[in-house]
């Protein structure tokens, strides 16, 4: 059971990359967004991201007690939620590919930074505190895009 929780927890060994783990679960979320949103309905989209939030959490709290540390950075299934979840929020993303490449480094930005209450969310016991600050941070990343898209209105 010990390498399924590894395996779900670190995206298939790409938390185990040595550099940029974080980096490369956030393009993993980016692509899994680009197919879901693509090819799914938006009822099914909302519901994928409810339950992968969840799984997320149940598995980044066992891979914590596995690691024997809070949010081990081989844990990037978070990271894959969160960009995830900024493709789902913003469908445009798929469309354009400069709001796609500026959602990506906003995200990664947020997610680094931890801007308040970003770092008050990390420290949630278990893997609620590991998902919750990748929420943020692809909140965050919505708002931001949400911001230039009504400013800038990009031509699909």
């Amino acid at each position: 059971m010990k390498w399924v929780v590894k395996a779900i927890a670190t995206v298939g060994g790409v938390g185990y990359l040595p550099v940029a783990p974080g980096t490369a679960g956030s393009f993993v979320g980016f692509l899994v967004g680009y197919l879901v949103v693509s090819w799914g309905s938006p009822p099914l989209q909302l519901l994928s991201l409810a339950v992968t939030f969840l799984v997320s959490v149940v598995v980044s709290t066992a891979a914590e007690r596995l690691f024997a540390t809070h949010d081990p950075v081989c844990v990037v299934i978070d990271e894959v939620w969160g960009m995830w979840a900024v493709m789902t929020a913003v469908p445009l993303v798929c469309q354009v590919p400069w709001l796609a490449a500026l959602a990506f480094g906003l995200f990664r930005v947020f997610d680094i930074a931890k801007p308040p209450p970003l770092k008050w969310l990390a420290r949630a016991p278990g893997g609620l505190g590991i998902v919750l600050d990748d929420a943020g941070a692809a909140a965050y990343t919505v708002g931001a895009l949400w911001v230039i898209v009504a400013v800038i209105r990009p031509p699909i």
